[in-house]
């Protein structure tokens, strides 16, 4: 048989590293960093022992940064809300690790449960609320990292330019 396949040409490609694709660096693709909050999440020794939760304010930690972007860790107690916001020229991954928040844009409204992702472009307008009885906890992921988080009147106008994470 007489075949031209890469496999037949090259051999076993895992014994040529040269032919395979090196690692990323760092993320660098929306897949890519919602790939990196799915790792976090699932590795609950990294994150658990650190939240906290503060009944005047939302709690907020920086978990991690990277090559042009950062990683928040927050927990929402209930009532507790970020007000209607953006988050500038930013993009973003938001996934619940516990509990459940509730995301409101001006197109209406979703509960996000344990395990839910958003992903967010720049300029992209919403509140999370924790709606529940329970303690929530959320991980963030902005890329570029966060500078600024214009806020918004429930009209959706620009009505401040706070810097603070979500």
């Amino acid at each position: 048989m007489n075949s031209d396949s890469d496999l037949q040409i090259a051999g076993d490609i895992l014994a040529v590293q040269h032919l395979l694709q090196p690692a990323p660096e760092h993320p660098s693709t929306v897949s890519d960093f919602v790939r990196l909050a799915r790792t976090i999440t699932a590795d609950r020794a990294r994150w658990a022992h650190l939240v906290q939760y503060d009944a005047a304010s939302r709690w907020y930690h920086r978990l991690a940064t990277g090559p042009g972007h950062e990683v928040w860790l927050l927990s929402w107690v209930p009532g507790q809300r970020s007000g209607l916001h953006d988050h500038g020229p930013s993009s973003g991954v938001l996934t619940v690790l516990e509990g459940r928040l509730t995301e409101r844009t001006p197109r209406g409204s979703r509960e996000l449960t344990t395990g839910s992702q958003r992903v967010f472009a720049p300029g992209y307008v919403h509140e999370v609320v924790n709606d529940s009885l329970e303690p929530a906890v959320s991980l963030h992921i902005y890329f570029p990292g966060l500078t600024e988080m214009p806020m918004h009147s429930a009209q959706c106008s620009p009505a401040a330019h706070d810097v603070v994470p979500v």
